[in-house]
């Protein structure tokens, strides 16, 4: 356990709810491995409470927090700073505290970033493919520009998070290297010539998860090649419809759990300027008898 002491200060995670994050064990572990006098904790904050708690705790010389749903947009008008990539994914998932400044940054694109690299592929020069605009898809499709992918392809439905997906695809364009572009999803015919351009597929839907199991974001999984490397942000089930798809088709593919590892480690860099023991980090919970994080081929 962690010692308390006169000394030990605290952050941790804000959003609702957030009782089954495995944060506050990763972070506190994180600590003790680097002897550092801090505690993290869960706070289950809304929207509506989320100024009158940040304005406590700036007070209390917190020395940061993660933050999730519901509460990654409307935190940003509450802090002094907003990282650029923070505010191109239009989301903030971890706040530093320096003398009573906050500042906000988003970690989840680094955390896709390193995932990804993890399993050997290089963004730069790369083509890509993403299926949904939403938080997460966000997060790795300024990432992924970021890191120097060279085209981007961003395949939507036409929903009400149509026009939000094409705002993105042009400010990507607009702000890095790389050419990004807007796909209909249900448009078969486009999105096989995104997908047959591309070196990396990587779905951002929820589509494959919870009362959507069994099902793939894909119209089709003849859309699917050999030499394609897939990749679904879904964790739980270890192994979607869209991976299984994926294997039989010859990809290499991994889901989304080591995402949380390594925006975690990038959260910990952030406060403290250490690096976080990832491999310990990684055998305590990220790893065991049921991991199907990658299916070789």
């Amino acid at each position: 356990m962690n010692q308390i002491t006169g000394h030990t200060r605290f952050g941790g995670l804000l959003g609702s709810p957030v009782s089954h994050s495995i944060s506050p064990a990763m972070h506190n572990m994180a600590f003790r491995e680097r002897g550092i006098d801090w505690v993290y904790l869960a706070f289950d904050v809304t929207p509506d409470r989320l100024g009158e708690t940040l304005k406590v705790f700036r007070e209390l010389n917190v020395f940061g927090f993660n933050v999730t749903m519901p509460d990654k947009q409307s935190v940003m008008e509450y802090l002094d700073e907003v990282s650029a990539a923070a505010r191109m994914i239009g989301a903030v998932n971890t706040i530093v505290n320096r003398d009573g400044r906050l500042t906000g940054h988003n970690t989840d694109g680094y955390g896709f970033s390193e995932s990804v690299r993890e399993k050997g592929f290089e963004f730069a020069g790369a083509e890509m493919t993403i299926l949904g605009a939403g938080g997460a898809g966000r997060a790795a499709a300024v990432q992924a520009a970021l890191d120097g992918v060279k085209k981007l392809h961003i395949a939507n439905r036409r929903t009400r998070s149509w026009k939000a997906a094409g705002e993105l695809a042009e400010q990507i364009s607009r702000m890095t290297d790389c050419e990004a572009d807007l796909t209909d999803l249900d448009d078969r015919t486009a999105l096989a010539q995104k997908i047959d351009a591309s070196s990396l597929l990587v779905n951002a839907t929820p589509v494959g998860m919870a009362a959507q199991s069994g099902k793939s974001p894909l119209p089709d999984p003849d859309l699917l090649r050999e030499g394609l490397t897939v990749m679904d942000l879904i964790y739980d089930p270890a192994r979607t419809r869209l991976l299984e798809d994926a294997r039989r088709a010859g990809c290499r593919t991994f889901n989304g759990m080591y995402m949380l590892l390594w925006q975690g480690a990038e959260a910990f860099r952030l406060w403290t300027g250490q690096e976080m023991p990832v491999e310990k980090i990684r055998r305590s919970f990220f790893a065991g008898p049921e991991d199907q994080r990658e299916d070789p081929v």
